[in-house]
């Protein structure tokens, strides 16, 4: 078909028109009408830009607007310009172009009209996945050119009549389905409807089953999943995917162990994912895939946990004090992470529950507590009563007992109406004080005093202890340095029974000390003499002088080391002796005695004593020998010199009592033996036994006769085997020969000597077993033996000699003729002279007594078992 723009018929029309009006044109300044403007191949790619203010007859003004009456896409309406691909129905459509405004203008409006041509459009073969659950059978036209008008129908192949959208998710297998597209015609282009085909095969999405999620304790729930089947938490769906995750060995892999996971992995989410991988060739439909995912928690254990609030207070401290608590994890980790906590207060006037949400951090948990709560003084206990994770799914029931700990708010201390009492000391004595505090709570106690008269002190500290309003405490020696009257004044007082914290508060308590006066202990001195061990050790004290009654404190250092000891004698001319008491002076050694005070019985006044000391020697005494027990063996005949311990300090006795030491080498017996230590200073120790065994062992016995077929290669342990101590006889060469390996072959006629060796004690038998062994005791029915059909005795070292191996041993009396073929004897042979090497040592005429090459004769004498001899002939080549 031509361009479509004005034909030239129309143009006449035009120009006639134009020519009888132009008196109007003015008038019509929107341009005159397109009554018919035909596109009948709309798919032309022309059509995409129509410029309709081109079709408008007259002379339009430019500048206006058009407007499309159908309501149509495809205009723009400021430049007038038409994409007719966007008009989706062939048919009549209208356009009105509005020109501006202008002054003389009557009619400023005019209309093109556009006919479309039917368009079917191109057909194609699509391809869907059934998963889609419905297709629309538009989107399976052609793509690359312009799609089809939608005024049309679908019919099947059958014609029957089917909409545009058709369901596809009720096919299970590959399904190719037919379609005819049919437009109605629009007369003006073609009188008759326009068809295409449409193709559509559908192919089969694979199948996935809906995943259902495991949440389980792993402390409890698992016994039953050792061997859990995934497809289990699937719904139906293919069965020849595959599965991926922790725990899975292969790709066909579906079971878990989740004791197994949970055991090695601990607690966690743990994501499984099923693929259904699609039909091979199929690239439309895509792999599906499931994730089932298996929570398991672990249950927690609370036992040993603790709360420790964060600190007591005292009474003073109650409208100020803010609180706080930690708990701890017990020997079980909390894993860190948010919890909720709830727990309670109860005590004095008070009895609440509260929650808080916080983290456990490194096993710590740290959380407030109302301050509202403490408002007297008192025991508080806070008490845990729950614990859980805000991120827990509650599959596991956690261990958990209520666990708790105490806040306290301490009294402030009071000594009101307290009074003072001393009793007198002597100068530079501790000085007990009593207080009598009626208002004074049972505790310990820490005070601060003030001493004013004949000593003076200040800012001084005490520790007591108050039981039923009574308490004590000492004031230091160093403080009465000076006879005569003090007075104690105390002006302060704190509690330390608390661990914490101390409360303190103030006081104002006085009381009276008396202190008397020192003796004079300046010219005191000790003298001791050196001692043995075990004996009275005298001390004497002089420089005492006008003392009457004294006691004494003494210490022992060095060697002998005792704690503080005590005398108490009268004074005779300023001296007075004392003797050590026994047990003190255990050790020998350098030992030092120190008188350290000197108590005037008569006033209890006492004074430390100064470089008062004296040295002294406790000679020790070497104790019993360390000994034990020991054994001998009679075949190394031992003596008293043998015995352990050794050496010229030690001598040995035959009884407990004996004075007379037994010779070095007197032979051991068994019996006891008694040992004596002496030392340097001759001090002689304590007896110690030593038991003595002297172990005998007789020689074995032959059970069987030592007789052997030398032809089955016997060996020591042979011989071992006929006697009654078969596997501890030991055998040697000689007397004092070599010892035989169990491997040793025995060796004819030869003699052995066989010890015993007790395997209890060690010992070798002192007498021996001697035995001669033969060995040809053979079975001759068990045996066989060759003889030799020829020799070469060239001395090249190979078969220089006829000799028949072996028949010793089956014929021990055996004889061996042999001859030359002239019947001349040419060499006799027995056990002693077993081999003939060629020579004649016969007188047979044959020179220098070499025997010929040539064949020889021989005769066989066994002489046993009346065996008759046995001739044959060998070959002698040199």
């Amino acid at each position: 078909m031509a361009k479509n723009y004005i034909s030239y018929h129309h143009f006449v029309l035009f120009f006639i028109f134009f020519t009888l009006f132009s008196s109007k044109l003015t008038a019509q300044c929107a341009g005159i009408d397109n009554t018919n403007e035909l596109i009948c191949d709309v798919s032309n790619p022309i059509y995409q830009s129509v410029n309709l203010f081109s079709l408008l007859g007259g002379s339009p003004v430019p500048g206006g607007t058009w407007t499309d009456d159908n309501n149509l896409q495809g205009l723009d309406p400021s430049t007038g310009m038409l994409n007719a691909q966007f008009i989706l129905s062939g048919g009549e459509y209208h356009y009105t172009y509005t020109a501006p405004a202008t002054s003389g203008c009557t009619d400023n409006k005019a209309v093109v009209t556009i006919t479309i041509g039917a368009y079917v459009g191109v057909g194609s073969q699509a391809t869907v996945c059934n998963e889609s659950d419905f297709f629309n059978l538009f989107t399976a036209f052609d793509s690359k050119v312009m799609g089809p008008h939608i005024n049309g129908k679908f019919t099947t192949t059958a014609g029957e009549p089917v909409q545009s959208t058709i369901p596809i998710g009720q096919y299970t297998t590959k399904t190719t389905l037919n379609f005819i597209y049919t437009v109605p015609p629009v007369v003006a282009c073609s009188p008759n409807p326009k068809s295409t085909n449409v193709q559509v095969t559908i192919y089969i999405a694979p199948k996935i089953g809906e995943p259902q999620d495991l949440e389980l304790c792993g402390d409890t729930d698992l016994a039953a999943y050792t061997n859990l089947n995934l497809f289990d938490q699937l719904g139906a769906g293919d069965k020849g995917g595959t599965w991926t995750g922790m725990g899975l060995t292969s790709p066909t892999d579906h079971n878990i162990n989740l004791q197994e996971l949970f055991d090695t992995n601990g607690p966690g989410v743990y994501s499984y994912t099923y693929t259904v991988l699609a039909v091979p060739g199929n690239s439309i439909c895509p792999n599906k895939n499931a994730t089932v995912n298996i929570t398991l928690e672990k249950r927690l254990d609370f036992t040993g946990s603790k709360i420790e609030a964060s600190k007591d207070i005292c009474e003073s401290e109650i409208s100020t004090a803010t609180y706080s608590a930690k708990i701890t994890q017990g020997a079980n980790a909390i894993p860190d992470g948010t919890y909720n906590i709830s727990f309670s207060v109860v005590g004095p006037g008070i009895s609440a529950s509260q929650n808080v949400k916080g983290n456990f951090v490194n096993g710590v948990f740290n959380f407030p507590i109302q301050s509202s709560y403490f408002k007297q003084v008192g025991e508080y206990t806070i008490t845990v009563t729950g614990i859980v994770s805000t991120t827990s799914k509650g599959t596991c029931v956690n261990i958990f007992n209520p666990f708790s700990t105490i806040l306290t708010i301490y009294p402030l201390p009071r000594l009101t109406n307290a009074t003072l009492s001393a009793i007198p000391v002597c100068q530079n004595d501790d000085a007990i004080v009593q207080i009598t505090a009626p208002n004074l709570l049972d505790g310990n106690y820490r005070i601060s005093y003030n001493i004013n008269g004949d000593n003076l002190a200040l800012g001084e500290t005490a520790e007591m202890q108050s039981v039923g309003g009574k308490a004590s405490f000492v004031v230091p020696g160093s403080l009465s340095r000076r006879s005569g009257l003090s007075v104690i004044t105390i002006y302060s007082i704190t509690n330390i029974t608390n661990p914490s914290p101390q409360c303190t508060n103030t006081a104002n308590v006085a009381g009276n000390l008396y202190i008397n006066p020192l003796p004079n202990a300046l010219t005191v001195k000790a003298a001791v003499k050196d001692y043995c061990l075990n004996a009275p050790v005298t001390v004497t004290v002089s420089g005492l002088e006008t003392l009457t009654n004294v006691n004494i404190s003494y210490a022992l250092s060095e060697s002998n080391i005792s704690a503080v000891q005590n005398i108490s004698k009268a004074v005779t001319n300023g001296k007075l002796d004392f003797i050590i008491p026994a047990e003190l002076l255990l050790n020998a050694g350098s030992t030092k005695i120190t008188l350290l005070n000197l108590t005037n019985t008569v006033t209890n006044c006492d004074v430390d004593l100064i470089n008062v000391a004296d040295d002294f020697i406790i000679n020790p005494i070497p104790p019993a020998p360390v000994v034990a027990d020991q054994q001998f063996c009679k075949v190394d005949e031992a003596a008293i010199a043998n015995l352990e311990p050794k050496g010229a300090q030690y001598k040995w006795y035959n009884s407990a009592t004996a004075t007379t030491p037994l010779a070095a080498n007197y032979v051991l017996k068994t019996e006891d033996y008694f040992v004596r230590e002496t030392s340097a200073a001759g001090c002689t120790s304590e007896p110690a036994k030593v038991s003595v065994i002297i172990y005998d062992t007789p020689a074995p016995e032959m059970t069987e006769t030592p007789d052997f077929c030398g032809l089955a290669n016997p060996k020591i342990s042979d011989l071992s085997s006929k006697t009654n101590v078969p596997t501890t006889v030991a055998w040697y060469d000689a007397v004092d020969g070599n010892l035989l390996p169990s491997s040793t072959l025995l060796v004819h006629n030869a003699t052995y000597y066989g010890y015993d060796l007790n395997e209890a004690t060690r010992c070798l038998s002192e007498s021996y077993r001697e035995v001669k062994v033969s060995l040809q005791d053979c079975e001759v029915a068990q045996y066989e033996f060759f003889i030799p059909d020829g020799f070469s005795p060239n001395g090249d070292g190979i078969n220089d000699s006829f000799v028949i191996k072996d028949i010793e041993f089956l014929y021990p009396n055996y004889t061996l003729e042999i001859y030359n073929r002239y019947g001349n004897g040419m060499y006799k042979g027995d056990n002693s002279k077993p081999a003939w090497d060629g020579k004649n040592y016969e007188k047979s005429g044959i020179a220098s007594g070499i025997a010929p090459n040539g064949v020889y004769f021989y005769v066989l004498h066994f002489n046993k078992d009346n065996k008759p001899p046995k001739q044959g002939r060998l070959y002698l080549n040199r």
